[in-house]
């Protein structure tokens, strides 16, 4: 984790990952609260919460959320999109060491960064923080691969220009390793389809809000932008392409 500087990667990236992320599909949060008793009245830590797109979701769907967010200018960011809402608060914090109280959560949210934390003390400080019988729910949106012959360029791409691509993708935790981290307060799975349709714009915005992809002034920037624009010229259909993702999700308690 320290050799990949987790907490301080997307520093450079914020305006890019806020304008180009993808959020997360509504039927994950309504398959939360329909299959796991969650409700509205739960309070939230969003750990590593980034720019707040997680946060914006539970905020849309009731629920006060605090968001713990150690970056930070993705932390500014969050607020700056979400602090004026009455139910939102942002906090300085790692997955290690939220700063919260003992057992004054309900839910335990990470979207799209467990990879970054060190599972065995992540662990001990989620199960401090929830009450008894309060879950965590860690969930990715994981691109596809393969599928399309867009899917497949890009995978190509990214293998070919990202900086320590190789290395970012192998922390992507499966099920079977999330299972195991829940152990015998394993609760549950879903998966559900998403995307996101993208003009040219968008889709460089989307690979540049990427730690992995070399910034303006590396040798491989501009290669790199010169074969996405072959990519999407090659795969577009009225002016888009449809960037293509499995969103997971793990639902357990501590």
């Amino acid at each position: 984790m320290n050799t990949l500087h987790s907490t301080e990667r997307f520093s450079d990236r914020v305006a890019d990952y806020v304008r180009h992320r993808p959020d997360y599909p509504a039927a994950m949060l309504d398959w939360l609260h329909r299959s796991q008793g969650v409700t509205a009245a739960w309070q939230v830590a969003d750990v590593g919460a980034g720019t707040g797109i997680s946060s914006k979701l539970l905020l849309d769907a009731g629920h006060a959320v605090t968001a713990v967010e150690p970056n930070a200018a993705m932390r500014a960011a969050a607020i700056a999109w979400l602090g004026g809402h009455p139910r939102f608060r942002a906090v300085d914090g790692r997955a290690d060491a939220t700063g919260l109280p003992d057992a004054s959560i309900d839910l335990v949210t990470v979207a799209q960064a467990f990879h970054w934390f060190d599972p065995a003390s992540t662990w001990r400080e989620f199960a401090r923080i929830l009450r008894p019988g309060g879950l965590a729910a860690v969930f990715w949106n994981s691109r596809r691969p393969t599928g399309t012959p867009f899917l497949e360029g890009y995978e190509a791409l990214l293998q070919r220009y990202g900086t320590d691509y190789a290395s970012v993708a192998e922390r992507y935790a499966d099920d079977d390793a999330m299972r195991t981290w829940f152990g015998a307060g394993w609760r549950g799975t879903a998966r559900f389809e998403h995307k996101q349709s993208l003009d040219f714009d968008g889709l460089c915005g989307r690979l540049m809000s990427s730690s992995y992809a070399p910034k303006e002034g590396h040798p491989q920037h501009e290669p790199m932008l010169a074969a996405l624009h072959e990519l999407f010229d090659r795969c577009r259909q009225d002016g888009h392409v449809s960037f293509d993702y499995d969103t997971r999700i793990i639902v357990g308690t501590l």
